[in-house]
C-alpha cells in the first residue's frame, strides 16, 4: 500500500515529488511510502525551450529537464520510487483507497496526484466523471481539466499542472505541483499548513 502515487513526471508531477521528498525528516512523513510513475513520452516538455523562467539557464531544453529531474529525484530523495516504462490505464476507488491499473502492474495508494497533460486523448479510464473543457484555452484546442478545488478532485485524489485548470506555464505547473505536495503534507500533519524549506547554515 502506497501513501502517495503520482501519475506523470513532468513539471507539476516531479515538483510535487520533489517537495514530498524533502519532507522525509518530519516526523509525520516518516515511513510514508511514496511514489512516481515517470512516463514522460506525452509531456509537452519533450519541446520546450526555456529562456523566460527564473533560475534555468536560457536555452535549456524541457527534455533536458525531464531526465535531470528524475536524477535530482533519485539522487536526493532515494526513497522515492521511481516506476518506469509503465503507462496507467486504469484508476477506481476501492474502500478507503484507490487501486491503479499500469499496463504492466496493480498499484494500491491511500492518495493520487494526477499529473499528466490536459490533452482530450487522456486514457486513464475511471476519470470520465470529471472532465470538463480546459476553462483557460481556446475551445478549438479541445483541451480538457478534471473539475477541481483547489486541485482537489474528490478526497484524496488531486489534480495538478495544466489538468487542473492552469495555463500551459512551466513555472505556473511547477508551482501546481508544489502546491498539491504542501496540501497533502498539511493534511499529515494533522491541518497544520506546512512548507518545507532548505536553509543555509553555519
Amino acid at each position: 500500500m502506497l501513501d502517495v502515487l503520482i501519475i506523470g513526471a513532468g513539471a507539476a508531477g516531479m515538483s510535487c515529488g520533489l517537495v514530498l521528498g524533502s519532507a522525509n525528516n518530519r516526523p509525520y512523513v516518516l515511513n510514508k511510502k511514496i511514489a512516481i510513475v515517470t512516463h514522460q513520452k506525452t509531456s509537452h516538455l519533450q519541446t520546450a525551450l526555456f529562456n523566460n523562467v527564473l533560475g534555468i539557464s536560457p536555452g535549456t531544453t524541457g527534455a533536458f529537464i525531464l531526465e535531470s529531474g528524475k536524477k535530482q529525484l533519485k539522487d536526493l530523495y532515494p526513497h522515492i520510487t521511481q516506476i518506469e516504462n509503465e503507462k496507467v490505464c486504469e484508476i477506481f476507488k476501492s474502500s478507503n483507497y484507490f487501486e491503479i491499473l499500469t499496463n504492466k502492474n496493480h498499484y494500491k495508494a491511500k492518495i493520487v496526484v494526477v499529473a499528466v497533460g490536459y490533452t482530450n486523448l487522456i486514457t486513464i479510464n475511471g476519470l470520465e466523471d470529471y472532465i470538463e473543457p480546459h476553462p483557460r484555452t481556446e475551445k478549438e484546442k479541445n483541451k480538457i481539466w478534471l473539475k477541481n478545488t483547489n486541485h482537489l478532485v474528490t478526497k484524496n485524489l488531486y489534480v495538478t499542472g495544466t489538468l487542473a485548470g492552469w495555463r500551459s506555464q512551466f513555472a505556473i505547473a511547477s508551482g501546481s505541483g508544489a502546491h498539491v505536495a504542501t496540501d497533502i503534507l498539511t493534511l499529515w500533519n494533522n491541518g497544520k499548513h506546512t512548507k518545507v524549506h532548505d536553509k543555509i547554515t553555519g
